[in-house]
């Protein structure tokens, strides 16, 4: 059995969506919890496994390409179940007061902090992995009614391209290995609470 050292390519790129369209695909399905690993045995929806063992500090990301016969038209590709990231928008923060940011900036804080759920902060948006319910996670944050924010999830494959590497492992890395998360098909929530 071949070791996977490398990625050949993505199936989200123009070249690859190409060379892939006639092919057969095997899909290898892994949880957020693997996904963060460089060295894992994946196994296809067809029956097949694949050893992958990437460079240290690489890890998989969703439509990467870990096998390809063009002769035989068959391709092997890795799909990532993330759970889905409650964004939480600061973005009308921005134009008040200094003490008003820091106001609620705090009470948001505070609110995340309390339930010890981790976060990851890029620009005017905060990053929160969905590590409970979402309707506990959203009724945590409907209950504290900090002013002038919005909220909604996201799913986790959509916030992946904003975020560094370290900043996908603390929203992904353990979430999915221990969580109790369960997510609904019910739709999406979007709030907004405004003073």
């Amino acid at each position: 059995m071949e070791i996977i050292s490398e990625i050949l390519g993505n199936s989200h790129s123009p070249e690859w969506k190409e060379r892939l369209a006639d092919c057969h695909i095997e899909t290898i399905f892994l949880d957020q919890w693997t996904a963060q690993k460089s060295r894992f045995l994946g196994k296809g929806d067809h029956g097949n496994e694949y050893p992958i063992a990437l460079k240290r500090h690489s890890q998989v990301a969703d439509g990467d390409i870990v096998a390809f016969d063009p002769e035989k038209k068959t391709a092997t590709v890795i799909r990532l179940n993330l759970n889905p990231v409650l964004v939480i928008d600061l973005a009308k923060l921005e134009s008040m007061p200094p003490e008003e940011i820091v106001r609620i900036s705090v009470e948001l804080g505070h609110a995340i902090g309390n339930q010890h759920w981790p976060a990851v902060v890029k620009g005017t948006k905060v990053y929160v992995p969905m590590t409970v319910d979402r309707k506990v996670m959203l009724a945590v944050l409907d209950t504290h009614h900090i002013e002038d924010i919005s909220y909604e999830f996201e799913e986790g494959s959509g916030v992946i391209p904003y975020l560094a590497p370290h900043e996908i492992r603390r929203l992904f890395g353990g979430a999915g290995h221990h969580s109790h998360a369960h997510p609904h098909p019910n739709g999406e929530h979007h709030h907004h609470i405004h003073s």
